[in-house]
């Protein structure tokens, strides 16, 4: 019986001791930062009238985004109307994410730059940059780095990746080299990584040459995932279909990169207010 009551006395004294110390915890080391309402404003813009394996990533991203979103931690807008968006209302906005496409009409491709040049954030995937000698609008190619279209590879497939840049915020928290999900890789001429105000953050690994089925890339700098360093940007080149979505590691890049995009805000970071 008296070890009974001295294990009841040792338990209640470990309890007050946790307790004591719990509530000795200066107030500021709290850990949590627990926002009192939405933190940013973000836009999703896409496409229906885009190749139906992009429209399926727009779908599945429009998903995503929207999960990233439970609780209301940020304003969420979505449209495929971006012609709705002048600068004075894309202003409003911290990030604009475009899974499937770009702005198309002159007054939309104004509106964007202005917004871009004036410190607005943007997060683009896959087919959104696809740029050709088509594509007239030179402010965007020179936005995404400078190179063009080039090759890629067919049919859709999973790759091996290296970070180019284990430090940097996007990447700082991921496996060194990891297989990406599933998608078509576009190959750029010139590499972005030519360019200085380009940093690029992840790249095809050298080790899946040669690369494709049907369509078989042999050689080449390979970026897939960069930053223009004189906005603030992101670009990602995953996105082909509605697997792009299956993978842990590469969800958490995607996270990351639209944190980091948000972080960068001239007006702060609002992961700390």
């Amino acid at each position: 019986m008296k070890k009974f009551y001295c294990k009841i006395l040792t338990g209640l004294f470990i309890l007050l001791f946790s307790i004591l110390r719990l509530n000795a915890q200066p107030q500021g080391e709290y850990p949590a930062n627990y926002a009192n309402g939405p933190r940013f404003k973000a836009l999703i813009y896409w496409t229906q009238h885009a190749e139906s394996a992009h429209v399926d990533f727009a779908k599945e991203t429009v998903e995503f985004f929207k999960r990233l979103n439970f609780g209301d931690g940020f304003i969420l807008e979505i449209s495929t109307d971006f012609s709705q968006y002048p600068y004075d209302k894309l202003k409003e906005f911290d990030i604009v994410i475009m899974p499937d496409g770009y702005p198309g009409g002159k007054a939309e491709r104004d509106a964007f730059e202005k917004y871009m040049e004036n410190g607005g954030g943007w997060m683009g995937f896959h087919v959104s940059a696809y740029n050709d000698k088509h594509i007239n609008w030179p402010w965007f190619v020179e936005f995404l780095g400078g190179g063009t279209f080039y090759c890629n590879n067919w049919p859709p497939q999973p790759v091996l990746v290296e970070l180019d840049n284990s430090a940097h915020p996007v990447t700082k928290n991921l496996p060194k080299s990891f297989v990406a999900a599933e998608s078509e890789w576009y190959q750029w001429t010139p590499s972005p990584r030519e360019n200085k105000d380009v940093e690029v953050l992840v790249s095809i690994a050298e080790s899946n040459y040669p690369f494709g089925i049907k369509d078989v890339v042999n050689f080449g700098d390979w970026p897939i995932v960069w930053t223009n360093k004189n906005y603030r940007m992101i670009y990602l080149n995953m996105g082909h279909n509605e697997k792009t979505y299956m993978d842990a590691t590469q969800n958490l890049l995607i996270v990351n990169a639209f944190r980091w995009v948000v972080s960068q805000d001239k007006k702060g970071d609002p992961f700390k207010k």
